[in-house]
């Protein structure tokens, strides 16, 4: 689904900040990306969404890459990101029909995914509020709303659990199962590792940058010689190593 191949980037060609990264996340998986602050999720991330353009390498979704034909490739993804961004001047309901319009549904998808979205959510009530008034849970929940409405091929989920409560939390973990059960692919990043070992199928540990371990937990834990560590522990280990 999701291919990256050889990607070395950043803000600047004269300091690039990831170097020579290479992961796959397939239909019917979620791929958790974690690291420390700095360590190169973001920016990965804003080259899958053409934010930023490579220096080197290349990035396709189901072979199709940004170049070759920038609505197809847009059209297959949706994007939950760490801080909220919404239009003032615009309610909740009209950021999901701006959605709904973007992404062609036609009237009857749009009002069975929206009012099936709201009520898991528990946002019925303030469809007609203007998200600046909102909390940064609602606001972050708007985010998941416009995300889930598209129903895309591939999911890019960046810190999606800040500020949410626990029952926010649940909804979006089962719907990220769910769409997963149902052939989405999803690319993950989150601080909350615990959630990630036991949600994701695979991992990629950035640090610096740089790839420093990726697959399985048992994958990772054999390529770091730390055949009982947890995700947490593996993250430590990379982390302090760099520091020593």
């Amino acid at each position: 689904m999701l291919s990256i191949q050889q990607l070395t980037g950043g803000y600047s060609r004269q300091k690039p900040v990831i170097h020579d990264i290479s992961l796959e996340v397939n239909a019917a998986e979620i791929v958790g990306l974690i690291g420390v602050n700095g360590a190169g999720k973001s920016t990965t991330i804003k080259h899958i969404l053409g934010l930023l353009t490579p220096h080197h390498g290349s990035i396709t979704v189901n072979g199709i890459s940004l170049q070759e034909d920038p609505l197809h490739f847009r059209k297959q993804m949706s994007y939950i990101p760490e801080t909220p961004q919404f239009y003032e001047e615009l309610t909740l309901w009209e950021h999901l029909e701006l959605t709904a319009r973007a992404y062609q549904l036609s009237d009857k998808e749009f009002q069975e995914r929206a009012q099936h979205l709201l009520k898991i959510f528990r946002m019925e009530k303030v469809v007609k509020w203007f998200p600046h008034t909102f909390s940064k849970g609602m606001q972050q929940k708007l985010m998941i709303l416009c995300a889930f409405l598209v129903q895309p091929a591939l999911f890019i989920v960046d810190e999606p659990f800040v500020g949410l409560d626990p029952l926010a939390i649940q909804a979006l973990v089962d719907l990220l199962v769910k769409k997963k059960e149902d052939g989405t692919a999803i690319l993950m990043s989150t601080h909350i590792l615990t959630m990630a070992e036991k949600y994701c199928d695979r991992f990629v540990l950035l640090h610096e940058g740089r790839i420093a371990l990726q697959g399985t937990l048992e994958e990772m834990r054999a390529q770091a010689n730390k055949p009982q560590a947890t995700l947490e522990e593996l993250f430590i280990h990379i982390a302090k190593d760099s520091i020593q």
